[in-house]
């Protein structure tokens, strides 16, 4: 244990040192057993020490002003004196001759380790936010891992004698159970918890708890909470606010799921109706541009003829005119001023009704001799499901260079029975023949 050889009063110096391997508190004995004696506790002048790494070395023993106690971190291996070990030397040196034994108790703290324990909260009450009436009883498993790493403050707060890890870990599991009870009751307040959906959120409960059971290890017991982890979260699935909670559960999963379909239905069919209406309004925009396109070419031919109408009677009231201007009769006698007059009006209107009827004539067989616009093309397009459109040829073999369109693409127009793909269809296919292929790979 802590001593080589065999211990007599002024025989072989002790070696100092902690075999054990699971431990948190070890106390050092020189007949290997602990004792009521003072021989306990007689530390011989030129023993040696050994600290391990990760190990801490704490010397309590009594002066005349009261107790003292002083800390050997690992690693250390040397012998006890003066020289090396100062703090000591009121007591090893002159006190005792350099020779005698004093008296100090040696504990061994664990500063690597890390103490796992394992912990079960026992049942108790807690609500769901949708049935407040109806308690549910839960029970709480899990493990959590705390080392030391202030030893002062843990000394602070342990008393190293007679020091029992299981009385330690029972204390410890004390203060879990009651914070883990005030800890989940306080997340359901402030974030209230679907019960059956628990498990979902252990991250945030075990985070929440960590964050409060730290601070109560740090100063109730002087070690460091590294782990927090919850295992198990049950419910008491045969108690009457269980059943409750679940028969609510598993109605509102279904009303929202019948919800949710009737909305993907209702959005479906309006999509639909939306697409059809929209389809509809642009066949008709379609006919009504193409009918004023035809009265607007029907007018334009018939427009020549109302003009020459117009002119030809205002010629006719003008000959009218000039024939009264020249009555031989007139006063009765001739009057070859208006005889002149009239041959020279009459010529010149005579000639400009002939113009008229050439430039009317030359109008009329320029316009019949005008070809018709070409009919206007428009398929639609099915993107996704959905109907797209109508496009045009340009329009078209814009998307076919985007991508959009392609020859497994289906289009259709008027006049087709069904759908067809874009690349059976001849006036389409030809589009694609115009895309470039992709360029070459750059030349390294």
């Amino acid at each position: 244990m802590g001593l080589f050889g065999k211990k007599t009063e002024g025989g072989m110096m002790d070696v100092i040192r902690c075999d054990e391997h699971e431990y948190l508190v070890w106390k050092w004995s020189p007949s290997g057993e602990a004792n009521s004696t003072k021989k306990e506790n007689a530390i011989r002048y030129g023993s040696s020490l050994r600290v391990k790494d990760g190990e801490l070395a704490v010397f309590v023993y009594q002066q005349k002003d009261g107790s003292m106690q002083d800390f050997i971190v690992g690693p250390f291996d040397q012998t006890i004196k003066s020289a090396n070990f100062p703090i000591l030397t009121s007591i090893v040196g002159a006190a005792f001759g350099g020779s005698s034994p004093f008296q100090a108790e040696i504990y061994f703290i664990n500063l690597a380790g890390n103490i796992p324990i394992k912990f079960g909260v026992p049942y108790f009450n807690i609500t769901d936010s949708r049935l407040p009436d109806f308690p549910v009883p839960m029970s709480v498993r899990g493990q959590l891992i705390f080392n030391v790493t202030d030893y002062k403050l843990f000394i602070k707060n342990t008393r190293l004698i007679n020091f029992e890890l299981e009385v330690f870990k029972n204390l410890v599991k004390s203060a879990v159970t009651s914070g883990v009870k005030s800890g989940v009751m306080n997340i359901n307040r402030t974030n209230p918890l679907n019960l059956v959906q628990l498990e979902e959120n252990l991250d945030l409960i075990n985070e929440h708890l960590k964050d409060k059971l730290k601070d109560v290890f740090s100063e109730d017991f002087g070690v460091n909470l590294k782990r927090f982890d919850i295992d198990s979260l049950e419910l008491d699935q045969e108690s009457d606010g269980f059943k409750k909670l679940l028969q609510v559960t598993r109605n509102q999963q279904e009303k929202t799921l019948t919800a949710q379909t009737d909305v993907t239905i209702k959005n479906m069919n309006d999509m639909q109706g939306i697409n059809a209406k929209n389809l509809e309004d642009t066949l008709q925009i379609q006919r009504d541009e193409a009918q004023r396109a035809q009265k607007l070419q029907t007018e334009t031919n018939f427009i020549g003829a109302h003009a020459l109408n117009q002119q030809t009677d205002v010629l006719k009231t003008g000959a009218e005119s000039l024939g009264t201007m020249s009555d031989m009769n007139s006063g009765g006698g001739m009057n070859p001023a208006g005889m002149m007059t009239g041959m020279m009006m009459g010529g010149a209107m005579g000639n400009q009704m002939a113009g008229m009827m050439n430039n009317m004539g030359q109008n009329m067989q320029q316009q019949q001799n005008t070809p018709p616009p070409p009919p206007t093309i428009a398929y639609s397009v099915a993107i996704n499901g959905q109907t797209a459109g109508p496009f045009n040829l340009q329009q078209l073999q814009q998307m076919v260079q985007n991508g959009q369109l392609t020859q497994n693409t289906h289009v259709w127009k008027q006049g087709m029975t069904a759908w067809e793909l874009a690349g059976n269809v001849q006036e389409i296919n030809t589009l694609f023949a115009a895309v470039p292929p992709p360029p070459p790979p750059p030349i390294i």
